[in-house]
């Protein structure tokens, strides 16, 4: 059974992903045209005005339940395979980029044809991203050690030899503490993950130009909407080959 965080995201979700595939098919049409700068510069600014209205809810919904978002009911299981910290992985833009450079679409020109400036400041922002990358990393580690530790053991301890009565509210009052402690430590974990990728986004958006820019989101939009369609169409395989399995008498 779905909590209310769940359920309220849940719908939220359907509906973003439903605009994300919108903007995608706009993306794509806007490619094989040729708009005129300033179009192309609303559209890639709608884009990303949506990504940033997920965020927005995914952190106000975090701060009532941050648990749900490191098990998201609203996901498939292959998509909360391919998850970093509640989310997509950072590297997932770069190799975007990396594939679209390899697409040849004419001799000699891929349909990311970038100058060698932009080559460079993209690989430095590589390293950049993989070193924050690191350090939330390292965050979350610890975040998971401390689960275990000195606090939560006594804890776990005391608990054991109170039988009832007050001493068993005082030992509730004290795991509530801490447990309040650890998630409010995933919280700041998952808004700095969440962080590092719009540092992704808007690093990449600030190198290429505007018609690269619609290339790029194309791109990532549609792997992201790819994942969930192959993801969804593997649970309702799933669940069919349960329905037409035989049943033992």
């Amino acid at each position: 059974m779905k909590t209310l965080v769940e359920e309220k995201f849940s719908d939220f979700f359907e509906k973003w992903v439903c605009e994300l595939e919108e903007n995608v098919q706009q993306l794509l049409s806007v490619s094989t045209e040729k708009p005129n700068e300033a179009e192309l510069q609303a559209l890639v600014s709608r884009v990303t005005t949506h990504y940033k209205e997920y965020y927005t809810v995914k952190w106000a919904s975090a701060h009532e339940d941050v648990l749900a978002f490191f098990c998201p009911v609203w996901l498939s299981p292959l998509e909360n395979a391919c998850l970093w910290v509640t989310d997509w992985k950072p590297s997932m833009a770069f190799q975007v980029i990396d594939t679209l450079r390899k697409t040849i679409v004419v001799p000699g020109a891929s349909i990311l044809d970038m100058s060698e400036e932009q080559v460079k400041k993209i690989e430095e922002l590589r390293v950049k991203i993989r070193l924050e990358k690191e350090k939330v990393e390292r965050e979350m580690e610890r975040q998971q050690v401390s689960v275990a530790d000195r606090r939560m053991v006594e804890l776990a301890r005391l608990a054991s030899r109170v039988r009832n009565g007050d001493g068993m509210g005082r030992v509730d009052v004290l795991v509530e503490v801490a447990l309040k402690g650890l998630l409010g430590g995933l919280e700041r974990v998952m808004k700095a993950a969440d962080c590092v990728r719009l540092k992704t986004l808007k690093g990449l958006l600030e190198v290429l130009n505007p018609s690269q820019c619609v290339d790029f989101l194309a791109g990532i939009c549609t792997l992201q909407i790819r994942l969930r369609q192959r993801g969804k169409k593997r649970e309702s395989q799933k669940e069919n080959r349960m329905v037409e399995e035989p049943k033992l008498v």
